[in-house]
């Protein structure tokens, strides 16, 4: 822990000390993603961190897409975390970037001084002409490919706006097309200390496959259930929210629903192989997926679906496939592969949220600022 600490410390130093992070994702749900992973490390350190998300629309309540029980747990007023961090999750009428929402309008309803080191911005929906007054250093952390759409045009026009680019992944950054800003690519981080096994669970594991994450067009159920087939004896856990296969699966695969982050490690100690059969969707060609590192901090071997960010490293216990010829071949080997999987779980040690605030700063204190 003090090791861990030293580095939120270091994090902290520097020029940015009150950070804005704008993000695609609040919280209060199942999922963590990497703004609020950094924005913790960051208010550990003694930062002063907001955490600003998309709002939720009355549209999205009306249409279902967001169900009554979801919008309930979300705070409505800013609430300051364990860790420090105020979140903001805003609440308006009509979808961003549609309606009169500005961030900078939002921030003042709130009582919050609207003048920052630094804002981060990783939501596109999120920008309008309020944001890049906020600071003199605008930094845009893009997550996911935009080829199209509203989202790629309010792209455009952040990084026409920004003093520099962080990208999760040389996919995303590319996408971006040619720039003449400072640029890095930093993937995704891992809690390890949060995931990794306690010595009483450094035992063999049984023959259990998981999966733990979003369940829309870039999860590959047709792969998932093949592999049920194919392995009648061995249990398949799939957890997230809102699971529609295209079939009925086979007894074999459970679907779980969505799991508290607090009770994840527990599961995935239960659990031999995480899983992510990624699908054709193109967008999952850049994607940095936390999941990866999370399952080897907790002792598990990987199977993945090859792309040009996620690569085979059998050393670590990660085995990736190219299609139906070789993706059977790739969840044996991981299969058995001894348990636990003490050399993933020293890969992923080496991957945390810490090092990563710390690559962070010190791009974001190397910029010029306006």
């Amino acid at each position: 822990m003090t090791g861990e600490r030293t580095a939120s410390v270091n994090a902290a130093k520097g020029s940015a000390r009150r950070i804005l992070f704008l993000s695609h994702s609040h919280a209060f749900g199942p999922f963590r993603v990497g703004s609020h992973h950094y924005a913790r490390t960051l208010a550990r350190g003694g930062a002063e961190v907001v955490h600003l998300s998309t709002p939720i629309s009355l549209a999205h309540r009306v249409t279902g897409r967001v169900s009554r029980e979801a919008a309930d747990a979300v705070p409505t007023g800013q609430h300051r975390d364990a860790d420090g961090v105020v979140h903001i999750v805003p609440r308006t009428t009509l979808p961003v970037p549609a309606g009169r929402f500005r961030v900078a309008r939002e921030l003042a309803r709130h009582g919050i001084r609207p003048s920052f080191d630094v804002v981060l911005i990783d939501q596109p929906l999120l920008w309008d002409d309020s944001v890049r007054a906020l600071s003199q250093r605008l930094v845009y952390r893009p997550t996911d490919l935009y080829p199209s759409g509203v989202k790629q045009r309010l792209q455009r026009e952040i990084v026409a706006a920004a003093d520099g680019v962080v990208a999760t992944s040389s996919e995303v950054l590319r996408g971006i097309g040619v720039l003449d800003i400072p640029t890095l690519v930093l993937e995704n981080g891992v809690d390890a200390a949060r995931f990794a096994a306690a010595d009483t669970e450094i035992v063999s594991r049984p023959a259990m496959c998981v999966y733990v994450g979003a369940l829309d067009g870039r999860f590959d159920w047709r792969m998932l259930i093949a592999w049920a087939r194919a392995h009648p004896d061995v249990r398949f856990a799939i957890v997230g929210p809102n699971a529609e296969p295209p079939e009925v699966p086979p007894a074999n695969v459970e679907l779980l629903g969505p799991v508290p982050y607090g009770a994840l490690p527990a599961l995935l100690h239960s659990a031999r192989v995480g899983v992510l059969p990624l699908s054709d969707d193109p967008l999952n060609l850049g994607r940095s997926p936390m999941k990866l590192y999370e399952y080897l901090a907790a002792g598990l071997a990987v199977v993945a679906r090859e792309t040009p960010v996620i690569r085979p490293d059998g050393d670590a216990g990660l085995f990736t496939y190219t299609g139906d010829e070789d993706a059977d071949m790739a969840l044996v080997q991981a299969l058995a592969l001894p348990s636990p999987n003490v050399a993933g779980m020293q890969r992923a040690a080496s991957e945390s949220w810490e090092a990563k605030a710390d690559v962070l700063t010190a791009f974001i204190d190397g910029l010029a600022t306006r």
